[in-house]
C-alpha cells in the first residue's frame, strides 16, 4: 500500500507534527520549509505583483510570515495584515523575523492586492469564521484576484470538507506531508483549486505510528491484490457472477453484466423473469441468460460455482426484490446491493460468517436507508453506516466515499461530472461485482471499481453515456498495468 495515498485527519496531522518533534525535527525549520514551499509555488506560477499575506495567530499564520519574507527577498512588493499577534512558539519566532510593517486585518485590506496569500486559519479550525476574519474572507470572495491558500482555504474543515462560516475559492492550495479528507470532499475540493502537496521533511516513519485509516482511492490502495489474469487461467477460475434482471427496465442489468465481464469475471449470468428473458438473450451474446421467476431468485443460486451476486438495478422496489435480497444473503455469496435493493432492511445486513455485502447508494438512496447526512459530512456518515450495516458502503458522488465496517475508508479524487448520467451507477455496480467474482475482498473491490469507473469516464470526456464506460475499460486497464502506482493523483501536484 502506497503511504502517499494516506489521508490524515486534523488530529492525525497534529500527532504527526508532535512525533516529528520527538524525533528531533525542529518546528521552526519545518515551518520555514512550509512557507518556502508556498512562496516557491507562487513564484513559479505568477510574475511579481503587489501581494498581501493574511496571517492568523497560529501556526498557519507563522507559515504566512515565512511566505512574506521569502517573497520580499525575491523582490515582490509584500504587505502583511494580521488578525492578531502569535501567542508564542514557532509562529512567534517567524513573526519576529519579519522586518516589514504589519497592518491590522480589515476587510478593505484586500482591495489593492494583486495576489492574496490566505494564511489565517488551517484545516483544524475549531469554530466557524466570524468577525473581521469572516468579513475579510467574504470581501475577498468578491474580488477577481488569485488567492493562494496555506494548508486549506480559511474556513474549510480539513476533516469533512464543510465550510465553517465562510471560505473563498483558492487558485492554488499548498498543503504539507499528506492530504487531508477535506481536500477531496466537496465543497472543499471545489474551493482548493489546484492542490500542491509539499514535502517539508516530516519523516514518513510517523505514519506507522499513526496508522491512517483513510486513503485517497487509487491503485496504491489495492494494486497488490488486483486480479490480473494468470497464464493458466480459465473462465471458471475467474468467477461466475449472477445479476438479477428486472422485468421492465432491462437496460440496467445488461449494463452491469457488460461491466462485470469487462472487469474480468469469467462468466456472467442474468437471472431474468421468463417474460423478459428473450429481451436479455437478444443482447450481448457473451452474457448467459437464465429464466427465473421473479419470486424465486434462489433458483439462480443453486450452482455453487456462481460466487458473486448483484441485486437491484432495474428490479423494482417491491416484495419480490426483498425476497431476492434475502435469498442472496442466505446463500453466503459475495453480494452487491444497488438501486432498488436498497431499502430499510439494508441497515443491518452483515454477519460474521459471510463476506461483507457491498452497498452502492447515491446520496438520495443513502438518506432513505440511513437518514440524512449530518453536519459531520459524507465521510463520517459513510463510516457510521458501514459499521451499522456490517457492510461496505459506497456513497456515490464526485467525491465517492468507500467505507468498511472496520473503519477503513477511501475517497475518490478526480471523478468527472460526466458520470452524472443514467446507467452510470449500474456500470459501477457491475464493475464491483466482476472484481468480487475474481476474489478481491469487498473493500478493495469497491474501491478499485470506483477508481476504474472514474478513469473510464475521464478518458472519454464530454458526450459520455453509460454505454461508453465498459468500452473504455480495456484502455484504463492497460494504463493501470503500465503505471501501477496510480501517482500522480488527479488534480494534485507535488510529491
Amino acid at each position: 500500500m502506497s503511504d502517499l495515498h494516506a489521508l490524515l485527519t486534523n488530529a492525525e496531522m497534529a500527532r504527526a507534527d508532535a512525533l516529528a518533534a520527538s524525533m528531533g525535527h525542529s518546528g521552526e525549520r519545518l515551518m520555514a520549509r512550509a512557507g518556502e514551499a508556498v512562496a516557491g509555488a507562487i513564484r513559479r506560477r505568477w510574475t511579481p505583483r503587489p501581494a498581501l499575506v493574511l496571517c492568523g495567530p497560529g501556526n498557519n499564520g507563522g507559515d504566512g510570515y515565512v511566505v512574506a519574507h521569502a517573497l520580499d527577498e525575491a523582490g515582490w512588493p509584500v504587505r502583511v495584515a494580521a488578525l492578531a499577534e502569535p501567542k508564542g512558539g514557532d509562529a512567534l519566532y517567524w513573526r519576529r523575523r519579519w522586518s516589514g510593517p504589519v497592518e491590522p486585518l480589515t476587510a478593505e485590506c484586500v482591495d489593492e492586492a494583486a495576489l492574496v496569500v490566505d494564511a489565517l486559519f488551517g484545516a483544524g479550525l475549531a469554530r466557524p469564521l466570524d468577525g473581521i476574519a469572516k468579513a475579510t474572507i467574504e470581501r475577498l470572495s468578491t474580488r477577481d484576484v488569485p488567492t493562494v491558500a496555506v494548508d486549506v482555504p480559511s474556513g474549510l474543515d480539513g476533516d469533512s470538507g464543510r465550510v465553517r462560516g465562510a471560505a473563498t475559492p483558492a487558485a492554488l492550495t499548498v498543503t504539507f506531508f499528506r492530504l487531508k479528507p477535506g481536500h477531496l470532499l466537496y465543497p472543499g475540493r471545489g474551493l482548493c483549486g489546484t492542490l500542491l502537496l509539499a514535502d517539508i521533511g516530516l519523516p514518513a516513519a510517523v505514519l506507522a505510528e499513526i496508522g491512517p485509516r483513510t486513503w485517497v482511492n487509487g491503485p496504491g490502495l489495492w494494486r497488490g491484490i488486483f486480479p490480473w489474469v494468470d497464464p493458466d487461467a480459465h473462465k471458471y477460475r475467474r468467477g461466475h457472477a449472477v445479476i438479477r434482471g428486472g422485468g421492465e427496465m432491462t437496460g440496467a442489468a445488461r449494463l452491469a453484466a457488460l461491466a462485470a465481464r469487462r472487469a474480468g469475471a469469467g462468466l456472467v449470468t442474468i437471472a431474468a423473469p421468463p417474460e423478459a428473458a428473450a429481451i436479455y438473450a437478444a443482447g450481448q451474446p457473451g452474457t448467459l441468460v437464465q429464466p427465473v421467476p421473479s419470486t424465486d431468485f434462489a433458483q439462480a443460486l443453486t450452482d455453487d460455482r456462481r460466487n458473486a451476486v448483484l441485486v437491484g438495478p432495474g428490479n423494482g422496489r417491491d416484495a419480490a426484490t426483498r425476497q431476492a435480497v434475502a435469498a442472496a444473503l442466505a446463500s453466503g455469496r459475495k453480494l452487491v446491493l444497488d438501486a432498488d435493493a436498497l431499502d430499510g432492511e439494508a441497515r443491518s445486513l452483515g454477519r460474521p460468517e459471510r463476506p461483507w455485502p457491498v452497498l452502492t447508494p447515491h446520496e438520495g438512496e443513502f438518506s432513505r436507508v440511513f437518514g440524512p447526512i449530518g453536519a459531520t459530512g459524507r465521510l463520517a456518515a459513510a463510516r457510521a453506516a458501514a459499521e451499522r450495516a456490517s457492510a461496505v458502503v459506497v456513497l456515490k458522488g464526485p467525491d465517492t466515499v468507500v467505507a468498511a465496517p472496520d473503519g477503513r475508508a477511501s475517497i475518490a479524487a478526480g471523478a468527472p461530472a460526466e458520470l452524472a448520467t443514467a446507467g452510470s451507477g449500474d456500470v459501477l455496480a457491475g464493475l464491483v461485482l466482476g472484481l468480487l467474482a475474481q476474489g478481491m475482498p469487498p473493500f478493495e473491490a469497491a474501491s478499485a471499481g470506483v477508481w476504474l469507473h472514474a478513469r473510464a469516464a475521464a478518458g472519454f470526456g464530454p458526450g459520455l453515456i453509460a454505454e461508453d464506460l465498459p468500452e473504455r475499460l480495456p484502455a484504463v486497464l492497460r494504463g493501470l498495468r503500465e503505471n501501477p502506482s496510480g501517482w500522480p493523483i488527479d488534480g494534485v501536484e507535488g510529491v
